[in-house]
């Protein structure tokens, strides 16, 4: 499933903001600069930067103040990949249909560039002069943005992941270590952009955040489905990884039809609390839609 033009268009801004904000490879250390670029442009989805713009475009904000926001979360992203293709980790060869960072360079520039890029993310928030808001709120966009990164969020959720490797899980035990691993970081989207306006009501903001809790789980169901579905060009990483690495899934605990069919009541959930806003969330509508539709 493709995106529709507003997305792309959005996705296509996402990319020139973050071609932008990283060092240039000219800039001393060139190496540990050039592997940042790699793995942070030309390819990826920019699930996150498209909820960030969404969320905002619902919310009757100017895109401007979004794109630093965008490009900080999917910043934090990138590093999360790189650190979790390495050999201790997931011990991925391809992501985004190259070569991943340790492979194209080599581990110790892998982990640094996925330091650097993690720090990057909050001097952004934090000193950025795009960002056209008071210290308070850029205070407030750091605070979501490391809380959903660390333990509490995105690392927890792998902690988590590691520890459960090769075990025998219930289902809310996966969804819990889905909840913070991936879900974390797509609920901060959406957090991040309520924080860039002052013209949102606590009903808005509660049914924005359920709907991104909703959207978070379905991302990973449909990514456990692809695991087995798809094929390794068309993810663009290895396919069948989980499998081979004997970890916990949706597919493998109830099934690969109850797995779909979780998906599309994930959808259906997250759709549901945008029934409060008009229009102008039709984007939130359509990235959910994406989102357990997409091939890869």
């Amino acid at each position: 499933m493709s995106l529709n033009a507003e997305l792309a268009a959005y996705q296509q801004r996402a990319e020139k903001v973050l071609d932008a904000v990283l060092p240039a490879a000219t800039i001393n250390p060139p190496h540990l600069h050039k592997a940042m670029r790699y793995s942070a442009l030309g390819g990826g989805k920019r699930v996150r930067p498209l909820l960030v713009y969404a969320t905002g475009e619902a919310l009757g904000i100017n895109p401007d103040i979004l794109d630093i926001p965008a490009a900080a979360i999917e910043i934090i992203h990138v590093y999360s990949l790189i650190h979790d293709d390495l050999p201790a980790m997931d011990d991925d060869d391809l992501r985004r249909n190259k070569p991943t960072c340790h492979k194209a360079f080599d581990e110790a520039t892998a982990i640094l560039a996925g330091d650097s890029l993690q720090a990057l993310s909050s001097y952004l928030l934090a000193h950025h002069p795009q960002l056209d808001l008071p210290a308070e709120s850029r205070l407030r966009l750091i605070e979501i943005l490391t809380v959903a990164s660390g333990s509490r969020g995105m690392a927890g959720g792998q902690a988590i992941d590691l520890a459960f490797t090769g075990q025998q899980i219930s289902e809310p035990e996966l969804e819990n270590m889905h909840i913070h691993k991936t879900g974390a970081l797509i609920r901060a989207c959406v957090l991040m952009a309520c924080e860039c306006t002052t013209d949102i009501s606590d009903e808005q903001k509660n049914a924005l955040d359920h709907y991104a809790k909703a959207v978070g789980l379905a991302f990973q169901v449909r990514d456990d489905i692809l695991d087995i579905e798809s094929d390794t060009e068309t993810l663009g990483k290895t396919q069948g990884a989980d499998i081979a690495a004997n970890k916990a899934t949706y597919p493998s605990i109830i099934g690969i039809e109850q797995a779909r069919q979780k998906a599309i009541d994930l959808h259906t959930e997250a759709s549901k609390f945008l029934n409060t806003f008009d229009e102008k969330a039709n984007n939130l509508r359509n990235i959910s839609d994406f989102i357990v539709n997409r091939l890869r």
